[in-house]
């Protein structure tokens, strides 16, 4: 498929039209139930709003839809990068112990009871910029940064954080426990404008800059010896796209906890759609993640309600039989 601005434009504005149709029915979707279009209307004609509809609506679910399409979009958009990188269709934003990293912080932060406000996602946050520091140092040990060795060094770290992370709830018997256990498997509930502000230009800045590298990537696809004589500085293009994606990623992680899955399987579709050519794979896998990420928060909040399932109990649920349909009916174009 020749890729012109014009097709690039055609199919984002679909993608994007199909996530305001998700994001709506979110909105109107929930334990309680909400008169949404009247509330919007008395908004919009500056009449008397109900209180509690308006505080459903607009502070509690909105902010978790938000926060719910910017994790969606980051997770996927770097799972796109990792696996171009890697050339390895497993690889997705976990695959360098990113997740364990953040989780061995947050767990840090719920033991020693600061596991709450700002603390909780700084502790994240810096846990996954140590286990990020920590692959990329052992893995530029060689002139050569291989992709089989970033790979085994992030799985090294990823299990070693995680045993780490087995000790620490086998020791706690409290309230603690739970709190550990729903932010392992991914956490919006308490979702915040405060969160969004944070993510938003993260995901849009670090969009744009790994959008400008979609032709690099597109001939580091082709083999880096062939790249290296087309001009391309392969070890430096792939240093910076991994920290970009794992910066990125470690902010998303921060923010809503450990969500599996949306990195791996959201490019394969792109893939499938739409071919392996990254100037339109990435924007479109962006897009289509953070659609996918609100569907899988809505179906978390509303499946057992009143209760609520963890989100990345759904993306695994959800996905992988899924993933594994679509590679028996239609085959993967990786590659």
């Amino acid at each position: 498929m020749v890729l012109t601005k014009h097709k690039l434009l055609l199919i984002c504005l679909l993608l994007v039209v199909l996530m305001a149709i998700v994001t709506s029915f979110s909105l109107m979707i929930g334990t309680t139930r909400v008169d949404t279009w009247n509330t919007i209307t008395a908004l919009i004609y500056d009449r008397k709003v109900d209180p509690v509809f308006f505080s459903i609506l607009f502070k509690i679910r909105l902010p978790r839809i938000l926060l719910a399409g910017l994790v969606g979009m980051v997770l996927s958009m770097a799972g796109v990068v990792f696996q171009a990188l890697l050339r390895n269709p497993l690889a997705e934003p976990f695959v360098l112990g990113i997740s364990s990293g953040a989780a061995i912080g947050a767990v840090l932060a719920i033991i020693f009871g600061i596991g709450y406000g700002i603390f909780l996602p700084t502790t994240a946050f810096l846990g996954a910029l140590v286990s990020m520091a920590l692959v990329f140092s052992l893995a530029r040990r060689q002139t050569r940064m291989s992709s089989t060795t970033v790979i085994l060094i992030g799985v090294v770290v990823s299990a070693f954080f995680s045993s780490l992370i087995m000790f620490f709830i086998a020791i706690t018997s409290d309230h603690r426990l739970s709190a550990i256990l729903f932010w392992l498997y991914g956490d919006l509930s308490l979702s915040t404008y405060e969160q969004v502000g944070i993510l938003a230009p993260v995901a849009i800045l670090g969009g744009i800059f790994l959008f400008g590298y979609s032709r690099s990537m597109n001939i580091i696809n082709t083999g880096e010896d062939v790249a290296k004589q087309l001009g391309v500085e392969v070890e430096r293009v792939k240093l910076v796209l991994f920290g970009v994606s794992s910066l990125i990623t470690a902010v998303a992680v921060a923010e809503s906890g450990v969500i599996g899955f949306v990195g791996l399987i959201v490019p394969h579709l792109m893939r499938m759609a739409f071919g392996p050519d990254h100037r339109l794979l990435l924007p479109t896998s962006g897009l289509f993640g953070a659609s996918f990420m609100i569907a899988a928060d809505t179906a978390a909040r509303t499946v057992v309600s009143p209760n609520e399932l963890p989100v990345g109990v759904i993306t695994a649920f959800l996905g992988a039989p899924f993933f594994i349909m679509l590679l028996r009916t239609r085959g993967s174009r990786w590659g």
